[in-house]
């Protein structure tokens, strides 16, 4: 590894501020090579693996991991990477786009609470709850036009806002209190990089399918999303439910970067196998000569 990884140096829990003009999209490779990225990486699936097996043993915690980021930062390639190598009965990925009519008749963290994880169980949100405070934020007529609220409560929409950051946080502590820990990542992609990303869709005939052409039209509002980002983080940012500001112009650092943060988070997780008494155990060992037995009469 070309240099230590300190995943605090990411991380923001209310203890200090995100400025996003401060804050590196790219940073010093965190491997040598390929092949050290890709044994790296392969010994982090097989750690989120183990520890996922454990978190189902165990069968008192979830984890809810929230992906947050500008079109064709690399949220889908960092899940399918570093989540690959788990076994899929304990992990699912829920994908949020555009809310349909139904879910318009609700309010705002409804499909949401309908997808969080069990017990034992890890849920990915691409895209979560926080478009409510980005894109609504930066296209407030979704707000005002679309989620059908009573007129007085949208007259005032920088209360809006803060109300909604408010619902959030307790919304999140709640998760905590009933033993649903949250792990939220803004993949930190630089415009010039993004605009590589789109290009390079564009120009190979293999990606075009994951090109759209309102993907250029909100590149146009860069600035109001990066100062979205930069207000929905610091009013949320507590220390159970922490953000993480990850460099995404470079995938392999980022992949690495997530996957070492998923691991210290699941290690903090006060967890361990059951336990079996001796009188249980004794009992258990008295049905190995049943199943000798059983076996031998199938002969």
């Amino acid at each position: 590894m070309s240099q230590s990884l300190k995943t605090e140096d990411f991380r923001f829990d209310g203890t200090r501020t995100f400025h996003h003009k401060k804050t590196a999209t790219k940073i010093e490779d965190l491997y040598d090579d390929k092949a050290d990225y890709a044994a790296q990486l392969a010994d982090f699936r097989t750690t989120i693996d183990e520890l996922q097996s454990l978190m189902y043993a165990h069968n008192r915690y979830g984890l809810l991991v929230i992906f947050q980021a500008m079109d064709a930062a690399g949220k889908d390639s960092t899940i399918k990477h570093v989540l690959s190598g788990v076994n899929p009965v304990g992990v699912k990925i829920q994908s949020f786009k555009r809310p349909s009519d139904n879910e318009l008749d609700h309010d705002f963290l409804w499909r949401h609470l309908l997808s969080l994880p069990e017990r034992g169980n890890i849920t990915i949100f691409n895209r979560s709850h926080y478009e409510e405070v980005l894109v609504v934020k930066v296209h407030p007529e979704i707000l005002t036009k679309s989620q059908r609220l009573p007129k007085e409560l949208t007259k005032d929409l920088d209360k809006v806002w803060k109300q909604r950051y408010q619902d959030i946080a307790n919304f999140e502590k709640y998760l905590y209190h009933n033993g649903i820990r949250v792990i939220k990542f803004f993949l930190n992609i630089s415009q010039q990089e993004q605009g590589k990303q789109l290009i390079e869709r564009i120009e190979d005939p293999t990606k075009n399918w994951k090109f759209e052409e309102d993907d250029i039209k909100e590149r146009a509002y860069w600035k109001d999303y990066m100062n979205a980002y930069e207000e929905a983080i610091n009013a949320t940012a507590t220390e159970k439910a922490p953000w993480y500001v990850v460099p995404a112009d470079d995938k392999k650092n980022m992949r690495l970067i997530v996957g070492k943060i998923l691991i210290e988070e699941l290690k903090n997780m006060n967890m361990s196998f059951p336990e079996s008494t001796p009188e249980r155990h004794a009992a258990l060992q008295k049905l190995i000569e049943t199943i000798h037995e059983q076996d031998a009469s199938g002969e």
